[in-house]
């Protein structure tokens, strides 16, 4: 959740630049300029087609991670686009930009760390192929390209944030996910370690409250 929270953040730094956004959030942002409603509700929506378009590939219902990232995660982006200021200047636009391309690199690494289910694109993207039986890599770039030329055909907007987007999150994620990893390990094996009574240390300070 907390991770969800950390990408919600960075998406909605990457809007108010106004620099150019993710290809998903450049379609979110052409449906709002079209039909209205937040930029977050449209997350939600087509994340919601997304699954479905998953699940009747898979025959199988997508994990429960997938659902929470469907619906936290709009709500998450329009909580910060109210909270955060539109930058006045361009080089606070551009600040925002790349900040935001980090934080949504660790946001990825946070929600991912536990192995609770991917998104609903990344699902829809592994459904795709499994059922093709193409590279991964191929896939994924497939699907970028439709839905970014059918948001800039939208109004979305297509600046250079989106190439730096789509050309450096691979590079940030590959930093972030192995980082927010080690940290999500380390958590639980000291945490197994506190309960155990074999592997852990044995510390005399510790009572059960029992004189």
């Amino acid at each position: 959740m907390f991770g969800l929270m950390v990408m919600g953040l960075g998406i909605a730094l990457m809007v108010h630049a106004e620099l150019g956004g993710a290809p998903w959030d450049v379609l979110h942002i052409g449906l709002t300029n079209h039909f209205g409603l937040t930029v977050g509700t449209w997350s939600i929506l087509m994340g919601l087609v997304v699954l479905s378009i998953t699940a009747f590939l898979m025959k199988a219902w997508p994990q429960m991670g997938a659902f929470l990232n469907m619906l936290f995660l709009g709500i998450f982006i329009d909580l910060f686009l109210w909270i955060i200021p539109a930058p006045t200047h361009l080089l606070l636009q551009y600040v925002m930009m790349l900040t935001g391309i980090i934080i949504i690199g660790y946001g990825i690494g946070i929600y991912i760390a536990p192995g609770c289910g991917a998104g609903p694109r990344d699902s829809l993207m592994l459904a795709l192929q499994k059922k093709t039986g193409w590279k991964v890599q191929h896939v994924r770039i497939l699907m970028e390209v439709v839905v970014l030329t059918v948001g800039w055909l939208l109004g979305g907007t297509v600046f250079i944030g989106t190439l730096i987007f789509c050309f450096g999150i691979g590079s940030v994620v590959g930093v972030t996910l192995p980082h927010c990893k080690r940290i999500f390990d380390s958590i639980l094996k000291r945490g197994k370690k506190d309960e155990d009574f074999n592997e852990g240390s044995l510390r005399t300070h510790y009572h059960d409250g029992i004189s």
